[in-house]
């Protein structure tokens, strides 16, 4: 013990277990005072001399441990991915989904790693950039000669809004948010104070559905609204002379929508007809977010339609009405899209957009 205790190399913790125990055979020490010149209590003194009897002067060492995990190979952390990139039914699971345990289960019992953890597993998901527990849809939609002749058509129209409104052209995206439910709070809101955020009541009483139809000037990027009863050809048809009376000296009008049965409807296209100036654009099946009027409709939600709370109907069609003027005025600009941009950088690749001209 002294032999350690006056080596220099000896650790520091191997040195003081020493000091204490050569202390201890002094018959005249205080077990209460050694503890607090160490810095220690006295059951951590007594442990030592308990040691010291069981174990002689290996006690001063520490005392063997099993160390860190084994580490997996880069073959194991490929499986554990690749299985992570697997429905569940290939090992003959009825499972949807992988969890991290039902993972880590399953690599124990494929003989991937016999002691993998899921706290292991979670680590290597996340370097590996995967997350089996969320999804998304998606819907391809078909990269056609009738797509590319629609997308082009549309992507043109925006691409040349500016230059063919200083021409006497506009351009119109037209879009609905239909069944439009509106809620009222069982009990008032209690607003934000400081500390605390607003709290709204969970329970609320429905008082029906408004159907929203809102029209963008692309240029422009202001809007219009109406509010329809239904969401049919023939509600429509009521509002449409109202949405394109604004833009009557136009020499041309470019209106874009989507497919929408209350679109296609051959009373819509015959009414179309009757108005010499308007070309009707329809954005290509499954690729309706071409239509940045569901960009405005998004963004006028976001403002006017999150977390309110209306007695009833009319309130809220009253609230509809005075919401989109105020939106021209706060938030009104021209949008633009990524996503269609890279449509457009793709029409060209294909020679589309070029060749679609004025037509």
């Amino acid at each position: 013990m002294e032999e350690l205790v006056h080596d220099g190399r000896t650790e520091q913790r191997v040195a003081r277990r020493a000091r204490i125990l050569l202390a201890m055979t002094d018959p005249d020490t205080v077990v209460q005072d050694l503890a607090e010149h160490f810095g220690l209590d006295r059951t951590s003194i007594w442990s030592l001399c308990r040691r010291y009897e069981a174990w002689g002067p290996l006690a001063v060492w520490d005392a063997p441990r099993s160390g860190r995990p084994p580490r997996l190979s880069p073959l194991q952390l490929v499986e554990v991915e690749q299985l992570a990139c697997c429905e569940p039914a290939g090992v003959g699971l009825q499972m949807t989904h992988w969890s991290t345990r039902s993972l880590a289960r399953v690599a124990r019992e494929c003989g991937i790693a016999p002691t993998l953890a899921h706290s292991k597993v979670a680590v290597i998901l996340k370097h590996a950039e995967l997350q089996p527990h969320r999804s998304r849809y998606w819907k391809t939609p078909t990269l056609d000669a009738d797509f590319r002749k629609k997308a082009a058509a549309v992507l043109w129209c925006y691409e040349r809004a500016q230059n063919l409104a200083e021409h006497g052209e506009v351009v119109l995206c037209v879009d609905e948010k239909p069944n439009i439910q509106v809620l009222e709070r069982r009990c008032p809101i209690r607003f934000a104070r400081p500390g605390l955020i607003e709290r709204r009541e969970f329970e609320y009483v429905r008082h029906g559905t408004v159907n929203f139809l809102a029209s963008l000037l692309v240029h422009a990027g202001t809007m219009r609204g109406w509010c329809l009863e239904k969401n049919d050809g023939a509600c429509l048809r009521g509002v449409l002379p109202q949405l394109l009376h604004p833009y009557r000296e136009a020499r041309r009008i470019h209106l874009i929508w989507d497919g929408g049965p209350s679109h296609t409807a051959q009373d819509t296209r015959a009414f179309l007809r009757g108005y010499r100036n308007v070309r009707l654009l329809e954005t290509p099946p499954h690729a309706s977010w071409l239509n940045q009027a569901e960009l405005l409709l998004r963004a006028f939600g976001a403002h006017y339609l999150q977390r309110g709370d209306w007695k009833s109907r009319p309130d809220f069609v009253a609230h509809l009405e005075a919401s989109w003027p105020e939106y021209n005025r706060l938030y009104a600009h021209p949008f633009v899209s990524v996503r269609s941009c890279h449509v457009l950088t793709w029409c060209r690749e294909q020679g589309s957009v070029a060749g679609w001209g004025r037509e």
